[in-house]
């Protein structure tokens, strides 16, 4: 089978002193995971999920959820948009994830008003969403000048 030479011509054997055996798998990194805006907004994804943790129980529904689910989106779009064969389809989940993003930055506003959310930690999250931004606008942009 073709498929099985592909995963065999990726194994690396290593001989440990004591004749232990080590299969290490080669993983492909897709395109997408190369993007420093993909790590960047990944990284922030992981952090909103760490900073809703502290929210009201009563907002598991409400705002915290939409919240995860628009940062979520930041990362996916931007994923999704680079396995696209046209530049028009990447430029368009590009935007979607620069959407994404102005819709977190919406509800971490929102967040801190309610008080869900210190002004400190708001305005810390402010400051990663305005370099991703950057890096999306700059990235939708590389687009057009290809």
């Amino acid at each position: 089978m073709k498929g099985v030479e592909e995963v065999e011509k990726n194994l690396i054997n290593l001989n440990c002193h004591r004749c232990i055996n080590f299969i290490i798998l080669i993983m492909y990194t897709f395109s997408f995971e190369r993007l420093e805006v993909w790590k960047k907004s990944r990284f922030f994804t992981k952090r909103i999920y760490t900073i809703t943790r502290d929210f009201p129980d009563a907002e598991k529904f409400g705002i915290t959820g939409q919240l995860r689910r628009a940062v979520i989106s930041i990362c996916s779009n931007i994923a999704e948009g680079s396995s696209r064969n046209s530049k028009m389809d990447q430029r368009h989940f590009y935007n979607m994830a620069f959407s994404s993003l102005m819709e977190t930055l919406n509800q971490l506003i929102l967040s801190n008003d309610l008080e869900f959310l210190e002004t400190k930690v708001s305005n810390e999250c402010r400051s990663d969403i305005h370099v991703i931004s950057i890096m999306l606008n700059n990235l939708s942009a590389s687009l057009s000048r290809k």
